[in-house]
């Protein structure tokens, strides 16, 4: 490996990015990243080629190319469920998706470039350089979900929260700094029993192995005794339905499937789990997914009608809606214009058809729901997926909270929200429930749903806080305050759950404190890179 170049170091890099998305959601698979991570070490430990000492400018780029290669097939194997989306409407989109399947991952694979150019100009040898990557790539992460608009999906710290006991830890660490420590203990075994002199293997490879077990026992410890506590009681007097219609996504936004789509919403609105005509009762919350009607319901009468029809008196609906507002904006000197504003929401209904509360998506999706210079670019004829003539509008943070009835207050998460870690929770009033609505029928039958119910059910236990979880396709369910996940449909699956609502948790560390304690888990590892390099000094 260190005596690779050009494609065929390219080349290692890139396969060991891909398999590194085997440690994530779905599979799980995070021993993989005993091997993948040294591969990394050992790319940006041969980027002084021999004969080249001293060439620092030289070593960092090619760290940094050895990194992008890395975070490119890393990227590229977690995010290639994107170019589904591009194929709902692929007679006007189609065109787009190599460039999204390709750019995107590419883009994200500079961060990691940074990182690795970042870890080569504090390169030092021994055990030290692992814990220098370890701060690099945590950090990039962290870059990665703040920068623009951030988009932190499959953050590498995700290695870390599966299975439940492992999960626990994001309690207390948050995802930032979970990844931070799994560049460590997946890096650790193979870099050091590489590192160890001849004859001295074995004591190498038990150093290697001390290193990564240590502070993976202790999550695990911590994991087990914050999973022996009694389970969270239930929230009294209210029992939830969540309705998962399925609608293929090619089919959402046809006109003519429009009265068959919402009458579906009423008709599984009105039979429990297993198919029975209840009518809801004793249900007290009706939940529906994002954007669950394919019109705008405010502008429909007969649409309210149909729902205040379906709910008995005190039931309330919780369902994903898109809606509009006008405006007529202009001066003595100009002509009146009329602005027109829209919506990706979540709204209230009451038993008479009337909206009781809403809350407006506040971190939209890039090219999603709007383009970047919406003005310019729709007038050279670009549109955003949903295809909504001057994109979404963001509503205002922080994120408001609900009441809604009997529940405990209530941060709404609309589709991707739920993967921004800290932002979950941004009301100086601590919410007790979070209701994610999303529709993720764009993506199909590919990792990405999976995906995004995973990082949701990691914002549970961050914040101590339970969820309901309403998803279009799939998968909805009802996950515990510890991530427990009490209730579950699966992709593709037409139905309901009905379900009591689990309680909150006391607010958890990383609740409190937030990204902090990924800064002091940072200074912490500095600490340690500084006292190794004086011991090797010394």
């Amino acid at each position: 490996m260190t005596g690779a170049s050009g494609w065929t170091r390219a080349g290692i890099a890139f396969g060991a990015g891909l398999l590194s998305v085997l440690a994530l959601a779905p599979f799980f698979l995070w021993p993989v990243l005993f091997v993948t991570l040294p591969v990394l070490v050992w790319l940006i430990d041969s980027a002084t080629p021999s004969g080249r000492e001293g060439d620092t400018q030289g070593d960092v780029s090619r760290a940094a190319i050895a990194g992008w290669w890395f975070g490119f097939g890393y990227f590229l194997g977690g995010l290639f469920w994107i170019g589904e989306a591009f194929l709902v409407e692929k007679d006007k989109f189609g065109w787009a998706l190599p460039f999204a399947v390709t750019l995107m991952p590419a883009g994200l694979a500079l961060f990691w470039a940074g990182a690795a150019g970042a870890a080569r100009l504090f390169w030092r040898p021994g055990f030290g350089r692992v814990l220098v990557l370890a701060v690099g790539l945590a950090c990039a992460e962290w870059l990665r979900g703040h920068v623009l608009t951030g988009f932190p999906w499959n953050v590498l710290g995700y290695a870390l929260t599966y299975p439940l006991v492992l999960m626990q830890s994001a309690a207390v660490l948050g995802i930032y700094a979970l990844t931070l420590w799994s560049v460590a203990i997946f890096a650790a075994p193979l870099v050091v029993a590489a590192d160890a002199p001849p004859g001295r293997l074995r004591s190498g490879i038990m150093k290697g192995v001390s290193i990564a077990a240590l502070p993976l026992v202790v999550l695990l410890v911590y994991g087990a005794a914050r999973l022996a506590q009694a389970p969270a009681p239930m929230v009294e007097g209210v029992r939830v339905r969540i309705v998962q219609p399925s609608v293929p996504q090619r089919e959402k936004w046809r006109p003519e499937n429009q009265r068959s789509i919402f009458a579906d919403h009423l008709d599984l609105s009105r039979h429990d789990a297993s198919g029975r005509r209840d009518d809801l009762e004793g249900i007290t919350h009706v939940v529906w997914p994002e954007a669950a009607m394919p019109f705008l319901p405010l502008e429909h009468p007969e649409a309210l009608e149909a729902i205040g029809e379906l709910l008995p008196e005190g039931v309330h609906l919780i369902s994903g809606a898109l809606r509009r507002e006008r405006a007529t904006q202009g001066t003595a000197s100009a002509p009146s214009t009329e602005r027109v504003r829209a919506f990706n929401s979540m709204m209230v209904f009451g038993h008479d058809g009337g909206v009781g509360a809403t809350y407006d998506k506040i971190h939209l999706v890039p090219f999603g729901e709007y383009l970047p210079f919406q003005e310019m670019l729709e007038a050279l004829g670009f549109e955003q997926l949903t295809r909504m003539r001057g994109g979404f509008t963001d509503g205002e943070a922080p994120r408001p909270l609900l009441s809604i009835g009997a529940l405990p207050p209530v941060a709404g998460l609309i589709c991707y929200e739920a993967i921004f870690p800290g932002e979950a929770v941004q009301a100086s009033r601590r919410p007790g429930l979070l209701i994610n609505v999303t529709n993720d029928g764009w993506f199909g039958d590919t990792t990405g749903p999976r995906q995004h119910f995973h990082q949701a059910r990691v914002r549970a236990v961050e914040e101590g806080l339970p969820l309901i979880r309403a998803a279009n396709n799939g998968i909805s369910a009802v996950v515990d305050a510890d991530g427990r996940v009490l209730h579950r449909l699966g992709l593709n699956v037409n139905g309901v759950i009905d379900s009591a609502v689990p309680s909150p948790r006391p607010p958890t560390i990383y609740a409190r404190f937030g990204d902090w304690t990924f800064a002091c888990n940072t200074l912490f590892v500095i600490g340690l890179i500084i006292v190794l390099s004086r011991r090797q000094q010394a």
